[in-house]
């Protein structure tokens, strides 16, 4: 509904006849009824607020009203507490008095149309009964039927009240009996939706000193409907379960990606745990804003050693069309020694290096997850301009065995005794491949560049090969890769060949 209207409340909402205590309703905009918040965050999506709010609450059967909750709020988690009381139910009321929501509630109900001509300025009145709200507003005057429009006539539609079920804000109210009357402080507790925080780190790469200067960021976020004031506010990194939700990576480790690598640590960090996870309390309270984000330091390092890394990955026995950029990665540690000395949530690492002028630029960026203390990690920051491999397939040729190897062999036992042995025999083929591996280096000074050579596990029906030469000495990483590092000469060119035998 699009209406160029003013809304005006002539009468107020009839009061219940149940005692009704609610925390005062601020007319201050920036003022809450919140009281002592605590709200503690998870990456998963979902957070855990306290409040803590002293309230009068006289003998007998009370509504308790608590507005500026959060508008996302999951009723079923809610927990309530004051001494001497017995809930007798709860309801979350989540209609917001809109203008939108205003109109649809008075449909069947009569409102006042102020009309004022724009010409002479007099104003007139009619009572009109509001029809439909659906895609425009349709009102009765009389025996005549009108359509309310955009068509810029000034008009005002006046309300008798404001129908009972619509808050000005987010408001959970509790219905219970209390053993006494007198003031005494009243907790809820209760998870949401719409908080949510992520990490963020920025890392100064000194190529010539070998170093990089790292900074944490935790990066807050609020899209609940509420501001949470002077909140007490802690950090979880971890992914507690939750009944419904999807499994996914979510700052777990994911499977290995181009571009990055982390080999788990077995350090731990000096951090305080909560179960399998970690805790990173905010120094101070904090107000989280509504559709507000913030960034909070967490972390700042300087001079932890690091390297650069060229490194390509060719997939399987097979040729490039043409030269493929190698990626340009940073290797560095998050151990206590001579690393940056913390567990690391998971979030993303933008790095960047200094031109000849001192000025930091931006050179790449790569996510990771969480990251225990003492890892390894190597992360790509783009493509090097200079740097580059094709691999290709020199040679390939069938080798027949001499032998036949025995594929199967069944005993057939009878009462106990073995009676007959049935044996199958097949011949076997072997490939016998060349690799030729061609490094190109348009640098002044000459690169290592980490070559991984994989597809050589494919199945377990073929996993019987082996490496018959290599010009440079490799390291089987798995049964499927293999890292040859091969220094490549400035402004030079070098080929490196590998022979394997393989089964496919």
């Amino acid at each position: 509904m699009s209406l160029r209207t003013v809304l005006a409340i002539t009468t107020a909402a009839l009061i219940s006849p149940i005692a009704s205590v609610e925390a005062q309703t601020p007319t201050d905009p920036d003022a809450t009824a919140q009281g002592d918040v605590a709200v503690t965050i998870y990456q998963s999506g979902n957070s855990l607020v306290q409040d803590v709010r002293q309230l009068a609450i006289a003998s007998g059967r009370n509504t308790i009203a608590f507005p500026d909750v959060s508008a996302q709020i999951r009723p079923e988690t809610l927990s309530f507490s004051a001494a001497g009381t017995t809930i007798v139910e709860q309801n979350f009321d989540f209609d917001l008095l809109t203008p939108q929501k205003l109109m649809e509630k008075a449909i069947g109900q009569t409102v006042t149309l102020l009309r004022t001509n724009p010409a002479t300025g007099q104003e007139t009145r009619e009572r009109a009964t509001v029809l439909s709200t659906a895609g425009g507003v349709v009102i009765q005057i009389g025996d005549r039927i009108e359509v309310l429009r955009d068509d810029g006539l000034p008009v005002r539609v006046i309300f008798d009240r404001v129908p009972p079920n619509l808050r000005a804000r987010p408001t959970l109210s509790v219905t219970l009996e209390s053993d006494r009357g007198g003031s005494r402080p009243a907790s809820i507790r209760y998870l949401t939706q719409g908080l949510g925080w992520s990490s963020d780190y920025v890392a100064l790469y000194d190529e010539g000193k070998g170093t990089i200067d790292m900074q944490g960021w935790v990066t807050l976020s609020n899209s609940t409907g509420t501001t949470f004031h002077s909140a007490n506010t802690l950090l979880v990194a971890g992914n507690p379960n939750m009944a419904s939700q999807s499994r996914g990576y979510g700052g777990r480790v994911a499977p290995p990606q181009p571009g990055r690598s982390m080999v788990p640590g077995t350090e731990t960090a000096d951090r305080e745990r909560l179960g399998d996870f970690y805790l990173y309390p905010i120094a101070e309270r904090t107000t989280i804003a509504n559709n507000q984000t913030k960034q909070v330091s967490f972390l700042d390092v300087q001079g932890v050693a690091a390297r650069k890394v060229y490194g390509r990955t060719v997939g399987w026995l097979s040729s490039d069309d043409a030269p493929v950029n190698v990626q340009s990665q940073i290797a560095f540690s998050s151990s206590r020694n001579g690393g940056l000395g913390d567990a690391l949530p998971a979030g993303t690492v933008r790095f960047y290096q200094r031109d000849r002028t001192g000025n930091p630029q931006f050179i790449g960026e790569n996510a990771i997850g969480h990251t225990p203390m003492g890892s390894e990690l190597t992360l790509a920051t783009g493509d090097a301009f200079d740097v580059s491999v094709q691999a290709e397939v020199e040679s390939r040729d069938k080798i027949t065995s001499a032998d036949y190897e025995r594929s199967a062999r069944y005993r057939v036992t009878i009462n106990g005794e073995d009676v007959r042995t049935v044996q199958i025999d097949r011949t076997v083929d072997y490939w016998r491949t060349t690799m030729r591996y061609t490094f190109t280096n348009a640098k002044s000074t000459p690169v290592e560049v980490e070559l991984v050579q994989g597809g050589l596990d494919y199945g377990w029906w073929a996993r019987d090969f082996r490496v018959v030469s290599e010009d440079v000495p490799g390291v089987q990483l798995n049964a499927d890769r293999r890292k040859y590092v091969v220094t490549v000469p400035a402004n030079g060119k070098r080929e490196v060949r590998v022979t394997y035998e393989t089964r496919y």
